[in-house]
């Protein structure tokens, strides 16, 4: 769930607006399979028929978070003042957090956590608990096992004593310059349809020839590398791009979830990568991330700022949307110039982040792993209040690279869609890491650069 801001002054805010978590070309999601609406004895206790698809009933589903945050909707901006980072020389490009550099930060007593963020966050640290113990830390920060006396810890903590968990297991670290940059992303809901109808689009699953590729698996070289692609006689080709799967190069070579009314939203849907769809008799499908066709992302915000068809006023995500629906035919040319298409699954529950976990509206936030452990929590202090406090890093996002880089997930509805789409926050970010990490981090460092046996892992 977003990759959405990304650069200096309003071209480049512009350039990532549209980039939500999803929209890169390899973000790792993962989660339980794909509902299967048929024959499920299950459905029963929902009262559906067993051929009937299952749905969550509005009632029962709101989406709301709980508003730890202040937010309001309309939204209405406030801003704050953030704590300056520990002045430092970052290095050049750094391959992950540990060679970024990493300094104490100030002690966690000391930041201005109230109680219902830190219970907030209590609850998501303990769901990625399991991830955090099993992973490897590609930030090169911190072990699985440094993980276990704070998780082992929390499982017999009230919860309402969060604050002072935090304080005892975590001490706080500055990765690099830690200036922070946060943007937002939201779980959309749309107008869809289980049947076709006129006008409608069609929301695609995964294509049955659709193929993934573990370049590591061909030479050493390429570890970590991936594609996806289509078989042509006998060679790998790139998948069809957008502008072909809506011309209808892959009917009857992947299946159709649903229909969206509206094409302009459900292009934001699969940037923002999960969504609701609000069927006509005013039920809610929720569908999510499944997969992406390999194409390349591009931001459409810059490429409408560089032609001059965006105005002030409408430099928001909202505002862009509003043009798209006044300029049917330019904009969708324009949104078939990002090339990347999102294929979704039928979802039960909460959307889940790149840990196959649920996120939490206010609470999750999208991060690089090279640069933060995935699962951990994270401070903000940020030149707006609303975004600043306590998160917890349980989800990716294409464009959310490089360190104290930030994606705040803030739930579903207006408030959350207004709150996301302005989002751009600047300050400084604190990681909250096992208490000893930061000494044997530099213990590590000092002994690299001595060529001493504490450069051993």
């Amino acid at each position: 769930m977003g990759e959405r801001l990304g650069g200096l002054g309003l071209l480049m805010l512009m350039a990532t607006l549209l980039s939500a978590c999803v929209g890169g070309v390899e973000p790792p999601r993962s989660g339980p399979p794909p509902v299967d609406r048929a024959g499920d004895p299950a459905d029963s206790r929902a009262g559906n028929r067993p051929d009937e698809p299952v749905r969550v009933h509005p009632s029962r589903d709101t989406g709301a978070s709980p508003n730890i945050r202040g937010i309001q909707a309309p939204a209405r901006i406030i801003g704050a003042v953030p704590m300056l980072a520990s002045p430092v020389v970052p290095a050049v490009e750094p391959a992950n957090a540990a060679a970024a550099g990493v300094i104490p930060g100030p002690s966690i007593a000391s930041l201005p956590i109230d109680d219902a963020q830190a219970q907030a966050a209590f609850a998501a640290f303990v769901t990625s608990c399991p991830s955090l113990v099993r992973r490897t830390d590609t930030s090169g920060l911190t072990r699985g096992a440094e993980w276990q006396p704070a998780c082992t810890a929390a499982g017999s903590t009230d919860r309402r004593s969060a604050r002072t968990f935090f304080a005892q297991w975590f001490e706080t670290a500055q990765v690099g310059d830690g200036k922070a940059f946060a943007t937002g992303y939201y779980e959309p809901e749309i107008a869809g349809s289980l049947e076709r109808r006129d006008g409608y689009a069609p929301i695609y699953g995964r294509p049955s020839d659709l193929i993934d590729v573990d370049l590591g698996a061909f030479s050493t070289s390429l570890k970590g590398k991936k594609v996806r692609g289509r078989v042509d006689r006998s060679n790998l080709v790139p998948y069809y791009d957008r502008t072909a799967i809506e011309q209808g190069a892959i009917a009857g070579r992947a299946p159709i979830l649903a229909w969206a009314r509206d094409p302009v939203e459900l292009f934001f849907l699969q940037i923002q990568g999960s969504g609701r769809l609000r069927l006509p008799d005013g039920e809610i499908l929720r569908i999510g991330y499944a997969t992406q066709n390999g194409r390349d992302y591009t931001g459409i915000g810059a490429l409408m700022k560089s032609r001059g068809l965006l105005q002030p006023g409408q430099t928001s995500m909202q505002g862009i949307v509003a043009w798209l629906h006044a300029h049917p035919a330019e904009g969708q040319a324009i949104m078939r110039e990002n090339k990347s298409f999102v294929f979704f699954r039928e979802l039960e529950g909460a959307p889940l982040g790149a840990l196959g976990l649920p996120v939490t509206g206010q609470v999750s936030a999208a991060a690089d792993v090279k640069f933060v452990p995935l699962g951990a929590p994270v401070f903000l202090s940020l030149d707006r209040q609303d975004a600043s406090g306590l998160w917890i890093a349980q989800d990716t996002g294409g464009a959310i690279k490089g360190s104290n880089r930030f994606d705040t997930f803030w739930g579903a509805g207006a408030a959350a869609e207004a709150t996301a789409g302005g989002m751009a926050g600047r300050g400084t970010a604190y990681l909250l890491l096992p208490v000893g990490t930061v000494a044997r981090l530099n213990t590590q460092a000092s002994g690299a650069r001595y060529g001493g046996p504490s450069a051993q892992p």
